[in-house]
């Protein structure tokens, strides 16, 4: 979704507070959370010649393992009448209305990036588009529709 492609008019922002999330991305990472640490401790119990602490080694290092899924399925963004909370992989950032210059969703991104108007650009790993694109790019467009209707930004700008 390029800057040229929107279509302010046909995107109505939708009503606040509002979490985007990369939902099927998620559920997979948490069910592959849950597998691991399963499967690592039950091996930990059945196998009979592990020591007391061999198998609480392996019960940490199945929750180490699962902690990985779990992490890489923390991205959000929650947007409030005050401005969004953007939630990365290990960072969190508050951003106001007025600071989001623009939404961008380009053809092979990875996910969203929003202009800032300190001059940066923000990744925003909670609306990525790799098993969901149609439901990425309407969120991207349901960001971009409240940072236009509640952000200095210009529709069309």
């Amino acid at each position: 979704m390029s800057t040229d492609d929107r279509a302010p008019h046909l995107v109505h922002p939708p009503a606040l507070p509002v979490t985007f999330r990369p939902t099927r991305t998620r559920a997979i990472l948490l069910t592959l959370a849950s597998a691991l640490f399963v499967t690592v401790t039950a091996l930990a119990l059945v196998l009979d010649q592990l020591s007391l602490g061999e198998r609480i080694a392996f019960v940490f290092t199945a929750a180490l393992m699962a902690g990985v899924p779990v992490l890489l399925s923390r991205p959000r963004v929650v947007a409030d009448e005050d401005g969004i909370t953007v939630t990365n992989l290990t960072t969190t950032r508050r951003l106001a209305w007025a600071q989001i210059l623009r939404v961008n969703l380009r053809p092979g991104d990875p996910w969203v990036f929003l202009d800032l108007s300190d001059g940066t650009s923000l990744p925003v790993l909670g609306i990525q588009p790799g098993l969901a694109r149609e439901q990425a790019v309407a969120d991207a467009r349901a960001l971009r529709a409240l940072t236009e209707s509640r952000g200095t930004s210009a529709p069309g700008a």
